[in-house]
């Protein structure tokens, strides 16, 4: 047993161990300076390659336009759902180089 007055604390009051602090209780953090510096991360920002945004625009643009020119007949064989289906693959490919745009 422990004499009374004496909790077995082995860590500074205030400090929190890996586990953290109990079930309901505020977490609490040391304020105490460790004497150590931490440098900021450098943060390097990403730049898309240029044909990134020029074949997303493209085949936004071309696949809009192949839906359109499908449905007003100024296709060759027009008005076929493969029109629209090549169409919509385009608009499909814009969206997935989209995401690779920073």
């Amino acid at each position: 047993m422990t004499e009374r007055g004496k909790s077995g604390r082995t860590t500074p009051k205030g400090t929190v161990t890996a586990k953290g602090s109990a079930k309901g209780s505020p977490r609490r953090v040391s304020t105490e300076p460790t004497g150590r510096y931490t440098p900021p991360a450098h943060h390097v920002p990403k730049v898309s390659p240029v044909w990134v945004p020029i074949l997303m625009f493209a085949c936004f643009g071309l696949g809009a336009a192949m839906i359109v020119l499908n449905y007003v007949n100024l296709l060759p064989a027009s008005p076929t759902s493969w029109y629209l289906v090549g169409g919509l693959g385009l608009v499909t490919v814009g969206f997935a180089t989209a995401t690779r745009l920073h």
